[in-house]
């Protein structure tokens, strides 16, 4: 299980995927256990956090990156800086 992250995708395939019109997720700075019932894709407008995978590496991602978190990971975030972010599950 891996989570992807593609840095500073080009304004049209946002377009293409609607992410524009997904609902917005707000979180102050924090650290708390998280799991994935199913796929999310986020784009993250602003903000840092470390996601790290239970038994896995730490990815770090911020403002202008795509992530996609796969269905049935545990994982820890640690919000670094205040997050808000566009998202979408399934």
């Amino acid at each position: 299980m891996s989570i992807e992250v593609i840095h500073r995708p080009d304004h049209d395939h946002l377009e293409r995927l609607g992410v524009f019109d997904w609902p917005v997720w707000e979180k102050e700075v924090s650290t708390f256990p998280w799991h994935y019932d199913e796929r999310e894709v986020c784009y993250i407008l602003e903000g840092q956090v470390t996601v790290t995978p239970d038994g896995g590496e730490p990815v770090t991602v911020g403002e202008g990156d795509l992530v996609t978190f796969p269905e049935g990971m545990d994982c820890t975030w640690e919000i670094h800086r205040d997050i808000r972010k566009h998202y979408r599950f399934g």
